[in-house]
């Protein structure tokens, strides 16, 4: 009786995300995704690099993720939001490996072509390949950053959208702001700790100053974008956008709740 009761919550599980994944519009699920393969990629590239600030490129796209997870959650659900960025992590993942292994194929770079000699080259393709072959510990760290900002944000959009009961745009930049500000911090001293601290030879303070500046420019980024992800959510609550997977979520309620 209970394997027969966990296999049903299991495929009803799946239902519920496939409905999700169909329900949201493909452009907001596809710039997700997009934001997370690049910001993952451009992370190999510094912006910024002092003692106490540390921007790499990726910050110009890792406040799209969060951006796209506060809309998500705004019509969705934190539940919602949470599944979504999970799914984004492990296509990141697959373009990860694909991007792992096509490194180490034997051919070359065009840039290989461009070079003024084979040595010269055959240099700048081993560069690029291991730019693209990315290293397994950057990868992990980014992929529990990640995941685990995914749920911080989330869980603290959710607890502010039971404290901020209107339905405005103040209230959507309260929750979307600071839970964006915390999420982000996670993020960064996340990675800092399981990628610079230990593999660069960060100190304490650089980890948690390091994050936190970090996380102040990557939320003004947000802000000034908030407006145009209101009016998304506000259009996608107008055309009832989402209206299969909310009457399969009360669907499953009441069959659980017999």
């Amino acid at each position: 009786m209970k394997h027969s009761s966990f296999l049903r919550r299991c495929s009803d599980s799946f239902t519920d995300f496939r409905i999700l994944l169909r329900s949201i519009p493909a452009p907001a699920v596809s710039l997700f995704i997009l934001s997370v393969v690049c910001a993952n990629l451009m992370a190999n590239k510094e912006l910024v690099s002092y003692k106490y600030l540390a921007l790499d490129c990726g910050f110009a796209f890792s406040w799209i993720m969060f951006l796209c997870m506060d809309i998500i959650c705004k019509r969705w659900g934190a539940r919602a939001s949470v599944k979504v960025s999970v799914f984004a992590l492990l296509v990141n993942l697959a373009v990860c490996l694909s991007f792992a292994i096509l490194s180490r194929t034997p051919g070359m770079w065009g840039e290989f072509y461009a070079a003024e000699d084979y040595a010269v080259g055959t240099e700048i393709n081993a560069a690029l390949n291991r730019t693209f072959g990315g290293s397994w510990y950057v990868v992990l760290g980014s992929a529990l950053a990640s995941f685990s900002s995914s749920v911080v944000n989330a869980f603290f959009n959710h607890i502010l959208s039971s404290v901020v009961k209107s339905g405005g745009f103040k209230s959507f930049a309260f929750r979307s702001y600071l839970s964006t500000l915390i999420a982000q911090f996670a993020d960064n001293c996340i990675f800092a700790l399981v990628v610079s601290k230990v593999f660069f030879g960060w100190t304490w303070t650089q980890v948690f100053v390091c994050s936190a500046v970090a996380a102040v420019f990557e939320l003004l980024c947000e802000v000034v974008f908030s407006g145009l992800g209101w009016r998304v959510v506000c259009g996608w609550e107008k055309e009832n956008v989402g209206a299969e997977y909310f009457d399969y979520r009360k669907k499953i309620a009441g069959t659980y709740a017999e």
